[in-house]
């Protein structure tokens, strides 16, 4: 197929989507139903422009064959999600909560642990054998899966095909290298073009995480210990990252806006992160054909790869809900079922799934104009399949935290080890307490 007919394929689908969306939101606010009703779902998720477009095109799949089903989407920020969760179910009044909620990957563990019986185990329910393994077993717990895994977070290095050529360097120059390798080349193009290589949002860096994974290590050891302190691969990956400041390399922005402002305005000239950040960098038309996909740095240590992952979410049933099965089926015939799906929401919002037989789809290995005509869906499906498999922990989150913290004592003159050793006794003390 030529680009102009691929081209022309994208256009339509783009128009189908927001037809469809429109043709939903105007039924579903003539027909919506009491939330008791056995034909009604009521579905939370973020992100109009990717998780709420993506359940609005499910809905109108599934109700080909259920015409009678009412689907409610409500747009929910993910905070509010949570903390909703958090209030109903330490109440015990889960009255109110939805069928369906998307919860990003690295909070499932702790919500299935703090709440056992709140959520629907799908094990022989769904065929969760037909997805990515990393994706699955963050939604597995005690050896029972409770998601549906959606949308793909492995990791790339997405270039700025022109500020690289115009330091003289190649696109492959950046592929399949160490992170020590890619700062080598990031002081070229500094030096030649005056562009810091990446930015990141200072107090919420996911690159360091990132690395990690890469090496198949988290904040947390195989038997749930706090591994911050004495990881070896963590030491490696603050090194990594201090010397990426120290060079000029990594410009710090204060918030997510300003992180994607710093893509889109040029002001650096790359950045590595999970695939979904296609539709940000996409946004900016007047960079089509700028830009470029490679793999993900890697680690110079026993176990480093160049595959990882950043972000992801997952769909689950919540156990009061009054229609399980109609949940499971609506599941199952979409995001768990649907090649259809996959194929519309996918040149619409960059919407990489992770269920694997949408990778056959021809969609998946059509080219991308604006990264130049490269085939980057199924380049990145590649990297995903090789992603290390890791267990997130229950305390994640606050793990994370106090970490992003001893980033910032360090990039302030704190010694690394010092600043490690806080964060694990800070770690330590909430679990404890």
């Amino acid at each position: 197929m030529n680009q102009r007919s691929f081209f022309g394929r994208v256009f339509f689908k783009n128009i189908l989507v927001f037809a469809l969306i429109i043709a939903f939101s105007a039924l579903s606010a003539s027909c919506r139903r009491d939330e008791t009703d056995p034909n009604t779902l009521t579905i939370w998720c973020w992100d109009p422009n990717f998780n709420v477009l993506a359940v609005n095109v499910a809905a109108e799949i599934f109700r080909r064959d259920n015409p009678d089903v009412v689907i409610n989407v409500v747009e929910t920020a993910w905070e509010e999600i949570q903390l909703r969760l958090n209030t109903a179910l330490s109440a015990s009044r889960p009255r109110g909560l939805p069928d369906i909620i998307l919860i990003q990957d690295n909070a499932i563990q702790k919500n299935v642990a703090t709440f056992p019986n709140a959520f629907v185990s799908l094990d022989g329910k769904i065929d969760l054998s037909q997805f990515a393994h990393f994706k699955v077993d963050a939604g597995t717990i005690n050896g029972r899966s409770y998601s549906v895994p959606f949308d793909n977070g492995a990791s790339a290095t997405f270039l700025r095909r022109d500020i690289v050529e115009q330091a003289g360097l190649q696109v492959s120059d950046f592929d399949y290298i160490t992170w020590d390798r890619f700062i080598e080349l990031a002081i070229i193009v500094r030096e030649r073009t005056g562009f810091p290589m990446l930015s990141a949002v200072g107090n919420e860096n996911d690159l360091v995480p990132l690395m990690l994974q890469s090496a198949g290590t988290w904040f947390f050891d195989e038997q749930g210990n706090v591994y911050i302190a004495n990881n070896e691969v963590l030491r490696e990956a603050v090194r990594i990252y201090k010397e990426l400041i120290d060079n000029g390399l990594l410009l710090l922005v204060s918030d997510w806006t300003a992180y994607i402002a710093s893509l889109n305005t040029g002001s650096v000239a790359a950045t590595v992160n999970g695939c979904w950040i296609v539709g940000s960098i996409s946004a900016e038309h007047s960079q089509s054909g700028n830009w470029a996909v490679v793999s993900t740095p890697r680690l110079n240590i026993p176990g480093g790869t160049n595959y990882s992952s950043v972000g992801g979410s997952s769909w689950m049933i919540l156990a009061s809900s009054r229609n399980i099965d109609l949940a499971v089926d609506f599941l199952n015939t979409t995001f768990a079922g649907s090649i259809e799906l996959y194929e519309t929401i996918l040149p619409s919002s960059g919407a990489i799934g992770t269920w694997l037989p949408a990778a056959d789809s021809p969609v998946y290995n059509e080219p991308n104009e604006f990264f130049g005509g490269q085939e980057i869906y199924q380049y990145i499906i590649g990297f995903a399949e090789r992603v290390p498999r890791i267990q997130f922990g229950m305390f994640n989150y606050e793990a994370r935290n106090f970490v992003a913290q001893a980033l910032i004592e360090i990039t302030r003159g704190a010694s690394i080890d010092a600043a490690l050793e806080r964060a694990q006794r800070n770690t330590e003390f909430i679990i404890n307490h």
